[in-house]
């Protein structure tokens, strides 16, 4: 007989439901508990499921306690809740999905990942796009060095709204391009740089803003920045260039490196060739570059959904209690300590600020 594990979902919301939705459709997934603050919510889940009295439906997060056999908790609500609700579960002995970012501070990541491996207990953030398709494929690529020397990388991500009232755009939606770049690249960043523009929201309440900063001169900060320019420098001297913002009707959401060989481009808006190789190199003719060897390649990728993949992940993590090598609360802590560094660069007007990679 397989074994199922029971699993509490923590947050219905605008992800949370699909993270529900994946974890009833697993076969080694038993949905024990839904855990809502809004009963509106918790009602609404009840009736598309058609899920039955035996599953606790609360409003209250102590009250998962008291389910018989539970091993598991995915954590998808706001932010500002992880470090409290993760603390938590890790004491009462849970495994841990959490969304993403882990936290909005550095220091409360660290801090999990130590109580994590203390409970020993896993710990896995959802950072979905480590679990693409072709973002999987695209490490292949430039890990084979296919596009040979890596020259830069550049990333937009652009769209009309949703406009965030409790981070900027650079919280909003950064983490996707770094955490691929990451990836493809197997490293972190050592300097990072940001740059930003406000033009919806310029005097909300500080602090807000202050609970995920590092920086303690908050006279800089001048509300939520609705464009953002990010710069991220690795070891090897690699830069990678983001354009992020949520108030541009041209949607969106492309990634490239480019190398001496060709470029590789992840086109998420593309259906039928997300992923391609743009060949071509310069050839030197006397005093002239001539470009050689252009043709495209469309790379294929598998098919399946991304987050169906994060929590299949999790459940084998969880079934074999061994650390995920893929999206661990290092991963997630690693990404937080970037963000928290660009904060720290915004808000003084795009001063380089160095990382250090010791506090992991």
């Amino acid at each position: 007989m397989t074994k199922k594990i029971k699993i509490a979902v923590v947050g219905v919301g605008r992800w949370g439901v699909h993270l529900l939705r994946n974890f009833l459709e697993h076969p080694q997934a038993s949905v024990v508990a839904v855990v809502d603050p809004n009963p509106e919510c918790l009602a609404a889940v009840k009736r598309q499921h058609n899920l039955g009295d035996e599953i606790l439906l609360t409003t209250e997060w102590q009250a998962i306690q008291q389910v018989e056999g539970l091993e598991a908790v995915v954590i998808a609500t706001p932010a500002s809740t992880h470090y409290s609700l993760i603390t938590d579960a890790l004491h009462w002995g849970y495994h841990v999905l959490a969304e993403k970012p882990l936290t909005l501070n550095p220091a409360e990541c660290r801090e999990l990942c130590q109580l994590a491996q203390k409970q020993q207990r896993q710990l896995i953030v959802d950072h979905t796009y480590l679990f693409h398709p072709a973002v999987t494929r695209g490490k292949a690529v430039v890990q084979a060095r296919q596009l040979g020397d890596l020259r830069y990388g550049y990333a937009t991500r652009t769209h009309l709204g949703p406009v965030r009232q409790d981070v900027d755009a650079l919280w909003d939606l950064a983490i996707h391009d770094i955490a691929i770049f990451n990836s493809w690249l197997n490293q972190i960043p050592v300097k990072v740089q940001a740059t930003g523009t406000v033009w919806l929201q310029p005097k909300l309440a500080q602090e807000q803003t202050l609970s995920f900063s590092t920086v303690s001169n908050s006279s800089l900060l001048e509300g939520l920045s609705d464009l953002v320019w990010v710069t991220l420098t690795y070891p090897d001297n690699f830069q990678a260039y983001i354009h992020l913002c949520w108030l541009n009707s041209d949607k969106q959401r492309r990634l490239g490196v480019v190398g001496n060989l060709g470029s590789l481009i992840f086109d998420e808006m593309s259906r039928t060739s997300p992923l391609t190789i743009l060949h071509g190199e310069f050839e030197q003719q006397e005093n002239r570059f001539v470009p050689v060897n252009q043709k495209q390649q469309v790379l294929e990728i598998e098919t399946g959904e991304p987050l169906g993949r994060v929590c299949n992940h999790f459940i084998t993590c969880v079934l074999e209690n061994t650390p995920s090598t893929v999206s661990s609360g290092l991963v997630g802590t690693q990404l937080v300590q970037i963000l928290a560094g660009l904060t720290e660069s915004l808000n003084n007007g795009g001063k380089p600020v160095f990382l250090n990679a010791n506090e992991d």
